[in-house]
């Protein structure tokens, strides 16, 4: 069963585009004076691996699923992963001291107001950005209806249709009678019950009057008064 496919194209988009700001920013910031110790760009270490590499990778892959995503799994799989790699942006930099000093994420550079802007850029709010968007995301890809596709059975029985009523073309016998249309007269002669013709049924030039005849009854009349009168006598 098939979703649209801008279920999550808005917000893999912008998941994929913190993602990239995640794993770039810890190499590219200290060219604005804008990171962690050493001050130095593109400075590789386990501390930079673990907390903004990795997370950002599974931001960046998370958002790209959600993109492309044209089926239910792929696109909560897609989610869950961004989800993952938000969530761990926000408490790596705390749960990153249970297995080295704080000497080894670094201290942030410049004064109490660019470490607040520096901590929430390189961790904290970004991580939430990605959280709140892969969740919005995962519920559409679990909530939105599926597309109905049709069976191939279908499908083919339809097109072997359409291709065999276009190759055959219709008779003259066929076209004659879709042409013929029976007047009112015929159709109303048509309900008419079969029987002898009616003087009704003539033309009014050709009817004739009718007289009307008297029918006495046998008992009434001179006749029968004559026949109680013998048989009273």
């Amino acid at each position: 069963m098939r979703l649209q496919r801008t279920t999550g194209v808005l917000s893999g988009v912008l998941i994929v585009l913190l993602g990239v700001w995640a794993g770039l920013i810890p190499f590219v910031g200290p060219y604005f004076d804008y990171g962690f110790t050493p001050d130095e760009a593109w400075h590789y270490s386990s501390s930079r691996l673990w907390l903004s590499i990795l997370p950002a990778a599974a931001a960046v892959i998370g958002g790209l699923l959600m993109v492309f995503a044209s089926r239910r799994p792929s696109g909560a799989l897609g989610g869950w992963l961004a989800v993952a790699g938000g969530a761990w942006l926000i408490v790596g930099p705390s749960l990153s001291l249970l297995w080295q000093s704080k000497a080894g994420l670094g201290d942030p550079l410049g004064g109490t107001e660019r470490q607040a802007i520096e901590w929430v850029g390189y961790f904290y709010g970004v991580g939430a950005l990605i959280v709140g968007l892969a969740a919005f995301a995962t519920g559409r890809f679990l909530s939105r209806p599926h597309i109905t596709e049709p069976a191939a059975g279908a499908v083919e029985d339809r097109g072997e249709r359409r291709a065999a009523s276009a190759a055959t073309p219709p008779t003259t016998e066929d076209a004659s009678t879709t042409e013929r249309q029976p007047p009112a007269e015929e159709a109303a002669s048509a309900r008419r019950a079969p029987g002898p013709e009616r003087v009704d049924d003539a033309p009014p030039a050709e009817r004739t009057v009718v007289p009307p005849t008297r029918v006495r009854r046998r008992r009434g009349g001179l006749v029968g008064r004559l026949l109680r009168w013998r048989s009273g006598s």
